[in-house]
């Protein structure tokens, strides 16, 4: 019988997602599984934790990984924060934020929309007028908008929601581990992320953190959260105090590979790895300049880790990419919702952030074009 997972292709991933993992990483994958509620992997869990809040420059307690991808870290966010009625702003200029607002309206929000042209960030003084009409429970927006490769004014919002009641809720997918993000500074309230980019682990995880003011705002609810297993006020006694409270299996080697990719972080240093990821970035910028491509996004705006690229006519995003694929193990993005044919998105995340890495697509992209 034939076992395929001996023929598995090794490709590089340089993509919006999922990228590579470290080899320390895969070792973590690999390594003797414990029970959930095992003291050891008890004491791999508080490390866990204290990486997240530390790369998220936290205080919260519920400072967690939740059993799910990053989607499922969005889904988790809007169910704890929206009951029926509730009037909530999203701040939409991307295919990710366009799925916030999905969510809200399943959740039977009173749903209020700004929208913004793709590849452009959000306008502060925009949403400044807006919050100036209406009072908003919660308020919405991406980071680092995957689609497009806009990394958005989340300071300067955060800025404008300062000292108010609105649950400041922020996707950090693409950015966690990639470059700054200063929740407690910023006045970020909800804040989640995914696994499988900058923190260069598998998909499966979406470490999510909560201020006090969305607790508070939690436990007020009309309603409990309809979702039991989203219902993240359930995973304080698993996560945190001295007895521990199960709540539901742990994926365990998961949390190792998290372990392993967040530890690789600060024994890095952090600001040594966004230096990297910027670094990187600047070099993938020269070299599409270099070939005569374009950027859809203005330097300002650009967020290091996923880059949307413009190409001239007569070269398909889509045949770019399946060559890439079968030609070369080179897997990149191709462009999503209104920019599907236009763009390629081309991701170097975590491990990925190498310039060998930018040399070795480089390289072939230019064989390709002869």
């Amino acid at each position: 019988m034939k076992n395929l997972m001996n023929e598995l292709p090794n490709t590089l991933l340089l993509g919006a997602g999922p990228s590579n993992i470290a080899p320390a990483t895969y070792h973590a994958l690999a390594a003797p599984i414990l029970g959930h509620m095992h003291p050891y992997f008890i004491k791999v869990m508080d490390g866990v934790k204290e990486f997240l809040q530390q790369l998220m420059n936290t205080d919260n307690q519920l400072t967690v990984p939740l059993s799910t991808s990053g989607s499922g870290g969005m889904a988790a966010a809007f169910a704890n924060s929206v009951e029926p009625g509730d009037p909530v702003l999203i701040l939409q200029n991307g295919v990710f934020s366009e799925r916030m607002s999905e969510m809200a309206r399943r959740l039977e929000a009173d749903l209020t929309v700004l929208e913004f042209p793709w590849g452009e960030p959000v306008r502060t003084e925009v949403v400044e007028a807006e919050l100036k009409k209406r009072h908003y429970k919660v308020v919405g927006m991406i980071y680092g908008e995957t689609s497009t490769g806009v990394l958005n004014p989340v300071p300067e919002i955060g800025g404008l929601l300062k000292d108010t009641d609105t649950i400041f809720l922020v996707d950090a997918v693409p950015t966690m581990g990639g470059c700054p993000l200063m929740v407690d500074q910023w006045g970020i309230d909800i804040c989640y992320s995914g696994s499988q980019k900058c923190l260069s682990c598998p998909p499966g995880l979406a470490p999510i953190t909560f201020s006090p003011k969305a607790m508070d705002m939690m436990s007020k609810r009309k309603k409990p959260v309809g979702d039991w297993y989203m219902d993240v006020s359930q995973l304080m006694g698993y996560w945190g105090g001295t007895k521990r409270v199960y709540h539901h299996t742990a994926p365990i080697n998961m949390i190792y590979s998290l372990y392993q990719g967040l530890y690789n972080i600060f024994e890095e240093g952090p600001e040594k790895v966004f230096a990297r990821h910027y670094a990187v970035h600047d070099q993938l910028v020269a070299a599409v300049e270099e070939l005569g491509w374009g950027m859809l996004v203005e330097p300002s705006a650009q967020m290091p880790m996923v880059n949307a690229i413009t190409l001239p006519e007569g070269i398909d995003p889509t045949m770019l990419h399946d060559r890439l694929l079968n030609e070369y193990n080179i897997e990149i993005g191709v462009g999503l919702g209104a920019l599907e044919g236009k763009i390629i998105r081309v991701g170097f995340m975590g491990y990925n952030a190498q310039p060998y890495n930018v040399d070795t697509l480089m390289n072939a992209v230019k064989d390709i074009l002869k």
